[in-house]
């Protein structure tokens, strides 16, 4: 249980499927499931698998994998379930696409019609600057 809160713990571990699973990921992974564990909690794992060009099935099987390797379970997510499922973000896309036209709706989110390469052209001046990264507002 937290303290503040009474209820139980509720951590989760987000990998992008684009590669192996790799020192860092395993890390957070290992700390947010010995949490969950002491604390009597859930261990969630929720794909971000939005990047469509590099995200694989495959490296997703590799990243389960490899967190079973390393004598992890997960209380939801794929191949497990769970109440707030479902567990990859590319399933989510209905639930995604209607809060952001609640949010274009209500004047809080703008269309940004700006070419990738107009972005990265922006970054790379800022960061040549040193000013601040971000959307300069154009659209």
């Amino acid at each position: 249980m937290s303290q503040d809160s009474q209820r139980p713990v509720r951590v989760r571990f987000a990998p992008s499927p684009t590669g192996a699973l790799h020192i860092g990921g395993a890390r957070t992974a290992l700390f947010n499931w010995a949490f969950a564990r002491k604390h009597g909690g859930s261990f969630v794992l929720r794909v971000e698998d939005t990047d469509h060009e590099r995200s694989k099935p495959e490296f997703e099987q590799a990243i389960l994998n490899g967190l079973r390797w390393l004598g992890m379970d997960w209380d939801e997510g794929p191949e497990a379930g769970g109440e707030f499922g479902p567990y990859r973000q590319s399933e989510r896309l209905d639930r995604h696409l209607g809060v952001a036209a609640t949010l274009f709706q209500a004047g809080w989110a703008y269309r940004c019609f700006c070419s990738s390469e107009r972005l990265t052209k922006l970054r790379a001046e800022q960061m040549a600057s040193k000013g601040r990264l971000g959307y300069d507002g154009h659209c």
